[in-house]
């Protein structure tokens, strides 16, 4: 079992930058690779970014390349998600999650939390 658990939201101007964390509980998250998620008022959810367990392997949607980066810090049971450069568009509730490998099925999900990006 893991149980995840965001933090880091909140309200900043379009051009700023926030970090979010999502830390984990259980012996075994350091084998999961984990993913961060998006969801904006009236849409799906959406992948963001995501790495595999050791932090070796990353990938993310077009529209955040160059401006997110996702890392993870095994020692702390924690991954992050920095995002710099941020829009109006990025506005949404992210969720973390884990999953066995890095394009495997996320069955693990923190709570969200809320990302608002003022114009």
């Amino acid at each position: 079992q893991v149980q995840l658990v965001e933090s880091g939201g909140g309200l900043v101007q379009a051009g700023g930058s926030l970090r979010l964390s999502c830390a984990a509980s259980g012996r075994t998250f350091i084998t999961y690779a984990v993913g961060w998620f998006r969801q904006a008022p009236g849409k799906e959810r959406e992948f963001v970014a995501g790495i595999s367990w050791s932090g070796g392997a990353t990938n993310y949607k077009d529209s955040v390349k160059g401006r997110f980066t996702i890392s993870r810090d095994n020692a702390k049971n924690t991954v992050y998600l920095q995002m710099n450069s941020l829009k109006a568009e990025d506005t949404a509730v992210y969720y973390c999650a884990a999953a066995p490998s890095l394009y495997g099925d996320y069955a693990y999900w923190g709570q969200g939390t809320q990302v608002t990006v003022s114009s």
